[in-house]
This record gives C-alpha cells, sequence and structure tokens, in this order.
C-alpha cells in the first residue's frame, strides 16, 4: 500500500493569481503588445483510446495534444496603427492581390535579424534560425504573470505563433458614452510552455 505525507503535499503558496496582474510581449507586433487588455491561456485536451475487454471497454490515455487558440483582445490606437499591423501579417500570408506581398513579410525579417545572403532573408522575424521560407511568416509571444508588486513571477512562451483571425471594429453615431474601439485577434501556435523568469522551460512533475 502506498503511503503519502499529507504535510509536505500542502501547496507553499498560497496568494491567489490576479486577472490584471499580467504583461503579454510579442516580436512582431510591438503596437499590439502595448494597448493589450486581454489574453489567454489557452487550454488543451489529449486524445484518448479504448482498451476493448469482453467486460467493459477500458478508456486509455492518448498520445495526442490539442491546443486552443490564443485569442489576445487590444485597445485600437487613433491612427488604426496596430489594428493595421495585425491586417498587414494576415494579408501577408494571404496575399489575395499579388505575391510580393508574402515575399514583403518574409523580408521583414531582417530589420531583427539582419543576416547576409540570399538564403537567409527569411530567418525567422521572432526567433532566429527557423527554417527557410516558414520562419519569417511565424513569432514568439510571452505572456508574463506578474505579483502583487507587478514582478514578473512566470512565464507562458509560445512558440511559432501566427495569426488566424482578426475581429472587425464598427463606429457608431448613437453610441452615448465613449467605448473605445477594442478588436480580438486569434493565433495558432506549435506549443506553449511555462517557464521561470530568465530560465529555461521546464515541467513540474507530481
Amino acid at each position: 500500500m502506498t503511503t503519502t505525507n499529507a504535510i509536505s503535499r500542502q501547496p507553499t503558496q498560497l496568494d491567489y493569481a490576479s486577472p490584471t496582474q499580467f504583461k503579454f510581449s510579442i516580436t512582431k507586433l510591438p503596437k499590439v503588445e502595448y494597448f493589450c487588455t486581454e489574453v489567454n491561456i489557452p487550454s488543451l485536451q489529449i486524445s484518448n483510446a479504448t482498451q476493448v475487454t469482453s467486460l467493459r471497454d477500458i478508456p486509455l490515455p492518448g498520445t495526442k495534444l490539442e491546443f486552443g487558440d490564443l485569442s489576445l483582445t487590444f485597445l485600437v490606437d487613433e491612427k488604426f496603427d496596430n489594428f493595421e499591423e495585425i491586417y498587414t501579417w494576415l494579408r501577408s500570408l494571404g496575399f489575395p492581390a499579388d505575391h510580393t506581398e508574402y515575399a514583403n513579410l518574409v523580408e521583414a525579417g531582417r530589420d531583427r535579424f539582419p543576416s547576409q545572403g540570399k538564403d537567409n532573408v527569411s530567418l525567422s522575424a521572432g526567433r532566429e534560425g527557423t527554417a527557410v521560407n516558414v520562419g519569417a511568416t511565424l513569432s514568439d509571444a510571452t505572456l508574463s504573470i506578474l505579483s502583487a508588486k507587478n514582478n514578473v513571477i512566470k512565464e507562458v512562451r509560445f512558440t511559432d505563433i501566427f495569426p488566424t483571425g482578426l475581429s472587425g471594429v464598427g463606429f457608431s453615431t448613437q453610441a452615448t458614452d465613449v467605448q473605445y474601439l477594442t478588436s480580438t485577434v486569434n493565433f495558432k501556435y506549435t506549443l506553449y510552455d511555462f517557464a521561470e523568469p530568465g530560465k529555461k522551460s521546464t515541467l513540474t512533475q507530481s
């Protein structure tokens, strides 16, 4: 029979997480991150398998993880600069008017990670050393969780994110009170990890 020490399993941190104590940063969208008002830690779920028996079929954990979308809401600035940042990224991915729109997205990576040589033009705008052609379309992002004293106590690091949708904004002369315009952008990504500030990502086993 397995026994556990109840005292040693008690939590050492009794403070609650505050929904307002956060900071979000993303390499390709500096104007969006400044006006960020809402962001989420996405959901995740694992696939499952079934072991067939002569009695009840037994569910077993699978090996495929599915991550929910990263969703970010931001205040739109007066000149729509931050809205246009995401619009341009999305439009460059789809290049509806000309193939050069995608080429310009790839070229934009040079101002963050300048490299010499034609083959290096498309290094990631968000991460250095990513594969040619794909890298510049992606970025990395970090959600920093802050303490009550606004110190970073935990980071959620997103790898290879890209936008999949941007909500529209509406104007109205019928508004009785000023409600500043907001927009929401959804991202896909490879995965996300938790990490201590300034340290590598680790998995905490229990």
